[in-house]
Formats: C-alpha cells, sequence, structure tokens
C-alpha cells in the first residue's frame, strides 16, 4: 500500500538556532542584512540539509548525457495545512511531477518564497523542514533559493514558488501531441483526494472520514513504465503523460486531445472515484473528474503494452489502484465524451475557470 502522505505539525517545530527575539517574519527578514542572513543559515538551511558549501547566486549542477527538462510553479494553497500535507511538500511534489510528465530524471530544485510581514517562524520553519524531507525522500536537492517579505495584507501568508530541472533520457520521446488512435488511457489511482482534502479543511466540512492529499513524487513510477517498455522491446510505447492537477482528469484528456488532434473516449464506470469524493463532490455540486489531484498521473499507452504498463504501474505503491479508463480514437478531433453507465454519451470539457481556486 501507498505511504502515508508527510506532514509536520509546526506547532512541534523548533527552530536549530535562535533567530534573535522575534517570533514572526518582519520586513528586515527580507532585506538582504543580518536579519536575512539568520533567516536563511538558521532556518532554511537545516530545513533543506545544506552541505555547507559557499554561498552563490546560482546553483552549479553536473547533469549527465540527456535533454534538459525545465518546468517552474507557483503555489498559493489555502489553507497552508491540509490532511496529510502542506504547501511545502506539495511544491515539491508538484514540480517533480511535471518534469516526470516529460520522462525526465529531476536532479535540481529550487525554491522562491513570498512571506507576508507577521507570519509565525514556527508556521515558515515546519513548511520549510517539510520541503527538506519531501526532496530527501524523493531522492532530490533543493540547490538554490530566494526570499522576499512584503507588507501585511499585501499577501496571504505564504506563497511559493519553484523550478525544477531534470534530465530526459536519451530514446524517451513523450509528449502531449504523440497521443494516436488506438492508445489505451490509464490512470494511476483514485482521483479527487486532493481537491476534497483542501475543501474539507478550507470549508470545515466533516465528511464522516478523513480525506487526505494524496501529494506524492511520481517521478519512479514514469521510470518504472518506461523500463517496462524497454524491456519488453517497445520503448516508445508510452506516448503521453499528464499529472491531473487543476482541472483535474477532463483537463489533461482534453489538453492532450487538442494537442494531437484526436478524440478521448472514457468510460466512467472504470474511474476509480472513491466513494468518499464523490460524495462530497455531490454535496459541494462538484463534477470529481474535474477536481485537482496531486498524486495522479494520466498515461496515453500504445494498446499493445497497456497491460505491461499496467502491471508495471501496479508494483509500484504510486500505481497500486491504477486502471484502464478508456481509449483515443480518431473521431471527434480535440474532443472528449464518456460512455455513462447508463448507456449514454456525454461531451466533458474544461470549465472556464477553475471548480476550486487556491487548490495547489
Amino acid at each position: 500500500m501507498p505511504e502515508a502522505p508527510m506532514t509536520i505539525d509546526p506547532a512541534n517545530w523548533v527552530c536549530p538556532l535562535p533567530l534573535r527575539e522575534t517570533k514572526r517574519i518582519m520586513l528586515g527578514h527580507g532585506g538582504g542584512g543580518v536579519l536575512s542572513e539568520e533567516l536563511i543559515e538558521n532556518l532554511f538551511l537545516p530545513a533543506f540539509g545544506s552541505t555547507g558549501k559557499p554561498g552563490r547566486d546560482s546553483a552549479l549542477l553536473d547533469v549527465p548525457a540527456g535533454r534538459i527538462a525545465v518546468t517552474t510553479d507557483s503555489y498559493v494553497v489555502q489553507p497552508l495545512f491540509f490532511p496529510g500535507g502542506n504547501i511545502g511538500d506539495l511544491a515539491v511534489n508538484g514540480t517533480i511531477n511535471d518534469l516526470a510528465c516529460s520522462g525526465a530524471v529531476p536532479i535540481g530544485l529550487t525554491a522562491g518564497f513570498i512571506v507576508e510581514e507577521g507570519l509565525e517562524l514556527v508556521v515558515l520553519g515546519a513548511v520549510a523542514q517539510t520541503m527538506g524531507k519531501a526532496a530527501a525522500k524523493a531522492g532530490v536537492t533543493i540547490v538554490t533559493g530566494d526570499t522576499k517579505v512584503v507588507g501585511k495584507g499585501s499577501a496571504d501568508q505564504l506563497f511559493i514558488n519553484t523550478a525544477g530541472v531534470g534530465v530526459v533520457p536519451p530514446g524517451v520521446e513523450i509528449g502531449p501531441e504523440r497521443a494516436r488512435p488506438g492508445d489505451h488511457i490509464i490512470v494511476s489511482g483514485n482521483i479527487g483526494e486532493h481537491g476534497v482534502a483542501i475543501m474539507s479543511v478550507r470549508e470545515g466540512i466533516d465528511f464522516g472520514t478523513v480525506v487526505t492529499t494524496d501529494s506524492a513524487p511520481l517521478h519512479r513510477l514514469v521510470a518504472a513504465m518506461l523500463a517496462a517498455c524497454a524491456a519488453s522491446g517497445a520503448p516508445g510505447a508510452v506516448h503521453a503523460l499528464r499529472d491531473p492537477t487543476r482541472g483535474g482528469l477532463v483537463a489533461s484528456v482534453v489538453e492532450i486531445a487538442k494537442a494531437a488532434s484526436v478524440g478521448v473516449e472514457l468510460d466512467e464506470a472504470t474511474i476509480p472515484v472513491p466513494e468518499t469524493v464523490s460524495s462530497a463532490c455531490s454535496f459541494l455540486g462538484l463534477d470529481p473528474l474535474q477536481v485537482a489531484n496531486e498524486g495522479k498521473i494520466v498515461a496515453f499507452v500504445d494498446p499493445s503494452q497497456s497491460a505491461t504498463v499496467l502491471a508495471a504501474m501496479r508494483a509500484r505503491p504510486e500505481g497500486v489502484n491504477a486502471t484502464i479508463i478508456g481509449r483515443v480514437v480518431a473521431e471527434h478531433s480535440g474532443m472528449a465524451v464518456t460512455n455513462t453507465p447508463f448507456g449514454t454519451t456525454r461531451v466533458i470539457d474544461r470549465e472556464l475557470g477553475e471548480q476550486l481556486p487556491r487548490i495547489c
């Protein structure tokens, strides 16, 4: 079974070294002076597992052979802490997963913090420590970062911007434009859990059980999928990958359908939606197929290799509930439809905005 998501209670965080006589962020912490230096040396570096190397304005990375993949993302989730995680591990895992969807092996992350004046240091420290632990667990280093402090009321506690660098191994060709008619569509597990976890805390709604975020790094799952295809003599069988975050499953399949000028046909009854998610979405008037996920992947795979890929996914803790949910068709180019349990077909498309804002 998958490991329990990582989280850290800010009430249990203790600064490794004292940060003067303040318990909250002050404007001076972002001013580049002594307070900034103390914040970096006594809070961030211990949390990120600093090697003690001299500080630079940029990190130097040893890069193996292959193409470079680069991604960036910003995290503004509210609340900062939610069942199973917080904004810190969400930022690390989300950045890793963006790289993984290109088949890249992550080699370094950056972290930029926009901190509101008055934020408690225990909160910032707990988030930073979670980031460090999540990165270490994923086998990736946070190699450089930045901190800015804005006046009270100019932000909402804490925003995090990340960038990730990875290497795409030779021979790996994955992209949304490579989906083709006949491909099987596989999702790595239950959908909708992250969005419902956020809403349960944000709205104070008790769904009768605790729904935790599915936030997890997926690069090892992707590596296992690619290795299985290579071992079976079909190294290019995984055509497209997408992590269904904002906009959920619907946004992912529609975007790929448009990019590849193909149609998508899903079998609604096969899509793994947990009962807790289904009930919560029904109560809130949401479509679970459009609720965000942070630890799932959607794969478009050559049908001759879908059984091989499915077995490789199910052998990993991140993919134990992987299942085939549909196929790519030549008809209705750029559109996605679902076959309902009632024998009808309905068109699915992205929302004009977000069902759930501030979800990541």
